[in-house]
């Protein structure tokens, strides 16, 4: 495993790191499991952003006697209300939510106090100027997080918090489809001049934002660097072709500043499947062979990543959860027996949608959800 320091914090990370949001769904003996193999292949980094109690208790197990030996990405902002996730500013609720998480984890500080999920300029000038900011700093002179990073999915916004001084990295989502985003949701626009070709089509603001970070030493860990698992099959990638594991992880550790890929694992099996990476040739590593012959469109506005920012829902339902089956429904001819079990099994389902449409309102990918909770509650009958 091969180590870099994120941005000037002196912590030296593995380049591959370990996403928790899977774990949110396994018992505590599955969880032990995934951490022992990233333990095993030389990762300690890991990132907490979920809310739900027992993955936190759950990570804090699997990490006893053992915590020195792991940097944490741990989130402020990220509480557990009724039931759901949620994300809030209400100082009330966070503190008790961030305490939770020191005591869940069995530990009494956080490597990387992550302000959680920014998508909006006018958001971003709210919390860094008001309250939260400042209980962010308390927090850093108490020592009970040792530095400060925040967490987003657009690039404005990561760029003003590089630019900001305050802030000593930024966890981003990153992978080639999301880089081919255009600057607005007309696609018919996106290889327009305005797009340089010795960029590769990547959207100017998104280089900027690399180059941003490297120049100011903020550093870079990833998210959804497979883009929801849907680069792995040419059905669902948006170029019509399939990448690895390892072609994405090297797409991401290959831009400005970036430190990590936090990949998301079910089991030991798909950290070994990330962790190959190490060990690869260059032919393996190759994701510009395969775009070169693929379609040249961006990853469409509208497509579900299953990160759960979506919640809370007012009826119940996961949904990031639910629009992960409807994808794996579709991409057989006939639903299988696993997946159409699991949709059985959740407490809500598609049926029970309201149409609020508050989910939509918080989605960082404009996922239409209450138009795919029908599609998903037709297919399901």
């Amino acid at each position: 495993m091969r180590y870099r320091e994120i941005g000037k914090t002196g912590l030296m990370a593995s380049e591959i790191g370990l996403g928790g949001e899977w774990l949110e769904r396994h018992n505590t003996e599955e969880v032990k499991a995934v951490i022992e193999a990233c333990e095993k292949e030389g990762i300690n980094i890991l990132d907490c952003w979920m809310s739900e109690p027992n993955v936190r208790s759950n990570i804090g197990l699997a990490l006893k006697g053992k915590r020195s030996r792991w940097i944490i990405q741990g989130h402020i902002g990220s509480i557990w209300e009724n039931g759901q996730y949620a994300r809030s500013r209400d100082l009330v609720k966070v503190k008790p939510a961030f305490e939770d998480l020191l005591a869940r984890l069995q530990t009494d500080y956080i490597d990387l106090g992550m302000i959680h999920f920014i998508d909006h300029a006018d958001e971003f000038d709210q919390v860094i100027n008001g309250a939260f900011m400042d209980y962010v700093r308390q927090l850093k002179k108490e020592g009970k997080i040792r530095h400060i990073g925040m967490s987003t999915h657009n690039p404005q916004t990561a760029k003003m918090a590089a630019c900001h001084g305050g802030i000593d990295m930024i966890l981003f989502s990153i992978n080639p489809a999301f880089d081919m985003l255009p600057p607005v949701e007309d696609l018919e626009t996106y290889f327009s001049d305005k797009y340089d070709e010795k960029l590769g089509g990547i959207a100017p603001e998104r280089e900027e934002l690399y180059k941003i970070c490297e120049q100011n030493c903020v550093g870079i860990t990833v998210m959804k660097g497979y883009a929801g698992g849907r680069l792995f099959h040419a059905e669902t990638s948006p170029f019509g072709v399939a990448l690895t594991p390892v072609q994405c992880i090297h797409y991401a550790l290959t831009r400005p500043a970036v430190a990590a890929v936090m990949a998301g694992f079910d089991n030991p099996q798909h950290v070994y499947e990330a962790v190959a990476y190490e060990a690869a040739t260059e032919e393996e590593k190759d994701y510009a062979g395969v775009l070169a012959a693929a379609p040249k469109h961006a990853f469409p506005v509208g497509q579900c990543t299953y990160c759960g920012h979506c919640a809370p829902c007012p009826a119940g339902i996961d949904i990031a959860m639910v629009n992960k089956l409807y994808d794996l429904a579709c991409m057989q001819d006939e639903i299988p027996g696993t997946v159409r079990a699991h949709y059985q099994q959740l407490q809500a389902n598609a049926a029970d949608c309201i149409k609020c449409k508050g989910c939509e309102s918080r989605c960082p990918f404009h996922v239409p959800v209450a138009d795919r909770m029908e599609k998903t509650k037709a297919l399901f009958l």
